[in-house]
C-alpha cells in the first residue's frame, strides 16, 4: 500500500536538520508526495499584479520525511516511479532575472493550460518533460534555503529527475530529512528564465537506504547511464567537481589509470548542463550504460 503524504502535512523553505518530520517511514517505503508549484500556487492568472506575490513563499517542498534506518555516511536512495501534474502551467519574466534579465522591462507571467498531453503555449503545442526541481536531504549544520542546489541536492533544476530515475543522496543528518518540490510541466537545459513551465503535481517515489556506500554530491541512474551532478558558484567550478567525481569512481572500480580513464571519458562522457540562474549552477556528468557493461562494473 502507498502511504499519501498532503502537501498541507507540511512544506519547509530550506532543507535544515532543525526540521520538524511531517513523517517517519522505514526505508523500503513508498510514498506519494503532493507538492504545490514554485511559486505555492499564487499565480492565478496573467493580469494579476505580480508584485503583491509574497516572495518569501517560493521553492516550497513537501517535507520533511523521516527515514528512520539513515545515519550520516549512508546513501538515500530514492527510486522516482511517477510523476503527476495538475492542468495548468505557470512560467515568469522578470527585469534582472536569468540569462534575459537585463533585457525584460517589467515582471511578466504566463499561464499555460496543459491538455492532452500537451502545453498550449500561444498556438504551440509543447510536449510534456515532466520533472523535480527541488529534491533533496538536509545538510548538517547550517540550512540551505530550497532555491539553493548543493551535495544534499536542492533546487538542482536538471530535468533527467524524471519518472524512471533514481536518485542517491548523500545521508548528513539522522533520518536523512527528505524533501520535494517545484515540479515542471516542462523545462530546457539551463532553465534560462529562472522558471520551467512550474506546475503542482504529486510524485511516487521509494525510500531506501544504502549503507556501506558513500557519495560525494548526488548521482543519478536511468536506464540509458549514470550521472555524477554537481553545483558550484561558476559552471567552470562545477563541471571540474562532476567530472573529477565520476572519473575518480569509475578508476576506483576499475584496474585503469586516472589518464586512461580520463581518455576514455572524454571519448564517452557528456558533460551537460542542468540551471544556469540559481544561486549556483548545476551540472551533469553522463556515462552510458553500455559501457559499465563492458567494464563489468556498477557505480553503486
Amino acid at each position: 500500500m502507498v502511504e499519501n503524504i498532503t502537501r498541507e502535512s507540511g512544506i519547509i523553505y530550506e532543507f535544515n536538520e532543525m526540521n520538524e518530520p511531517i513523517a517517519t517511514v522505514k526505508s523500503g517505503t513508498t510514498l506519494r508526495i503532493e507538492t504545490y508549484d514554485c511559486f505555492k500556487n499564487q499565480i492565478v492568472s496573467e493580469g494579476m499584479e505580480l508584485v503583491d506575490l509574497d516572495w518569501n513563499q517560493i521553492n516550497p517542498a513537501t517535507g520533511p520525511i523521516y527515514v528512520e534506518e539513515a545515519c550520516p555516511g549512508d546513501v538515500l536512495k530514492v527510486s522516482i516511479h511517477a510523476i503527476e501534474i495538475e492542468s495548468q502551467g505557470v512560467m515568469l519574466v522578470g527585469p534582472d532575472l536569468g540569462v534575459m534579465g537585463k533585457f525584460i522591462k517589467q515582471m511578466t507571467a504566463k499561464i499555460l493550460p496543459i491538455e492532452n498531453d500537451k502545453i498550449l503555449f500561444n498556438d504551440l503545442q509543447l510536449p510534456l518533460n515532466k520533472m523535480i526541481g527541488v529534491i533533496g536531504v538536509a545538510p548538517s549544520g547550517k540550512g540551505i534555503n530550497c532555491g539553493t542546489p548543493g551535495p544534499h541536492g536542492g533546487n538542482m533544476d536538471n530535468k533527467m529527475v524524471t519518472q524512471g530515475a533514481t536518485m542517491y543522496f548523500p545521508v548528513a543528518v539522522e533520518g536523512a530529512l527528505f524533501g520535494l518540490g517545484d515540479f515542471h510541466a516542462a523545462m530546457g537545459d539551463g532553465e534560462v528564465s529562472i522558471s520551467g513551465v512550474e506546475v503542482a503535481g504529486a510524485a511516487t517515489v521509494t525510500l531506501e537506504v544504502i549503507k556501506g556506500v558513500t557519495v560525494e554530491q548526488p548521482m543519478l541512474e536511468n536506464e540509458q547511464s549514470f550521472t555524477q551532478i554537481a553545483s558550484a558558484l561558476t559552471l567552470d567550478e562545477a563541471s571540474k567537481i562532476a567530472t573529477q567525481l565520476m572519473i575518480h569512481r569509475l578508476v576506483e572500480q576499475t584496474h585503469m589509470t586516472v589518464s586512461e580513464m580520463t581518455m576514455l571519458m572524454s571519448a564517452v562522457g557528456q558533460l551537460e548542463i542542468c540551471q544556469v540562474v540559481d544561486p549556483l549552477v548545476t551540472v551533469r556528468f553522463v556515462v552510458p550504460k553500455w559501457l559499465l557493461t563492458q567494464l563489468a562494473i556498477t557505480l553503486i
